[in-house]
């Protein structure tokens, strides 16, 4: 996997872009292709986020679109040919299970240029991107494995995709690695964004003894329905959800889209986009984490920022061994991290986790 990291302190500078651009040039039109609802509060809210963010930066020399609620497969395809049609330049979609249409539209518009987040199959016109999100997870996990009193954690996950894996085996390590009597129930919504759905997983897991609930689906249901059953930590999941701070959330994984989103847009206004793959996390602030509340003991606050600088200096890995595999197979031996190729395609549980990834 080529990973190219965008500079992320040019930002700033990028707003005065809009007024030399739109100076004798045409709008540069970017469209964005989202999977749930712009106020979802997660996944899809920072991303577009990151739409508004393109358009402060550059003010009348771009125009944004967005389609919300497009669901994987065919219905996406249509959406990404009928932006394609209308003009645009730059597409963005931002799921995983947009991948495949991504590559077909693109085929047929090779003078527009696509995003695809989360996703492994490039092009000429296609470039993919995403973060690191199981750094933060492996932040969560330490402090999930501090605070938990029944020691059941409870995850809620969304697709048997590497991306959802890799959270599940970072937040279980750290977890693990700080409380060793640990146990992770794991239910599996087959769903990103179904609010009721997303409820009763935490329901179900709170009914099994979690105290602690940790998410990689994209509404606040799951934080409305532990702050109703009262003492359950949760995680904000994609945005901050700070609604439900100081408890029962204490923390999040911020998903930070807008430098990433107007670098690429101008490197299309200026003629030097590329197809690229990028992968970045928490050193870029990519990844970021949302401020841990003092409901979380001030020693387990401590420790948890220290990993975050650790990994921000590039000291620390969240995969570092000795590591097995769920079988008792070894993986990872002492000292040795895991390759960025292992990660992107993880397919398998670590061991100490119970039960079966689903097909």
């Amino acid at each position: 996997m080529i990973t190219r990291r965008i500079l992320m302190a040019s930002v700033a500078a990028l707003g005065l872009a809009g007024a030399a651009f739109a100076d004798g040039h045409a709008k540069t039109k970017v469209g964005f292709v989202y999977v749930g609802p712009v106020g979802d509060g997660g996944w899809t809210y920072e991303h577009d986020q990151g739409r508004l963010a393109v358009e402060e930066a550059f003010g009348d020399a771009v125009e944004t679109v967005y389609v919300e609620n497009v669901a994987e497969g065919p219905d996406s395809e249509r959406v990404m040919t009928q932006m394609a049609l209308d003009g645009a330049d730059l597409i963005f979609t931002t799921s995983f299970g947009y991948m495949d249409p991504t590559i077909n539209v693109a085929k047929k518009f090779p003078n527009v240029k696509f995003e695809h987040a989360t996703g492994y199959k490039r092009a000429d016109n296609v470039s993919t991107y995403s973060a690191r999100f199981y750094e933060g997870r492996a932040v969560q996990g330490h402090i999930a494995g501090k605070m938990t009193k029944s020691n059941i954690i409870g995850y809620i996950a969304s697709y048997p995709i590497p991306e959802v894996i890799r959270g599940i085996n970072a937040a279980y390590l750290h977890a693990k690695a700080v409380n060793p009597d640990v146990e992770f129930k794991i239910i599996w919504a087959f769903t990103w964004f179904d609010p009721q759905k997303e409820a009763d997983s935490a329901k179900a897991l709170i009914e099994q003894g979690a105290d602690v609930v940790l998410q990689h689906t994209d509404s606040t249901a799951p934080q409305a329905a532990a702050q109703a059953a009262g003492n359950v930590v949760t995680f904000g999941q994609a945005s901050d959800m700070a609604e439900y701070a100081p408890f029962p959330r204490v923390s999040s994984i911020i998903d930070n889209w807008a430098p990433y989103y107007i670098a690429r847009t101008k490197a299309v206004m200026d003629g030097t986009w590329e197809s690229v793959d990028t992968w970045d996390g928490i050193p870029t602030g990519m990844v970021k984490i949302g401020e841990i509340t003092d409901a979380v003991p001030a020693d387990v606050k401590a420790e948890a920022l220290a990993m975050v600088e650790a990994m921000r200096k590039g000291e620390y890995h969240p995969f570092t061994g000795p590591i097995n595999k769920q079988d008792g197979s070894a993986w990872l031996a002492e000292g040795e991290t895991a390759s960025d190729g292992d990660l992107a395609g993880m397919s398998f549980y670590v061991e100490g986790l119970t039960g079966d990834i689903p097909n």
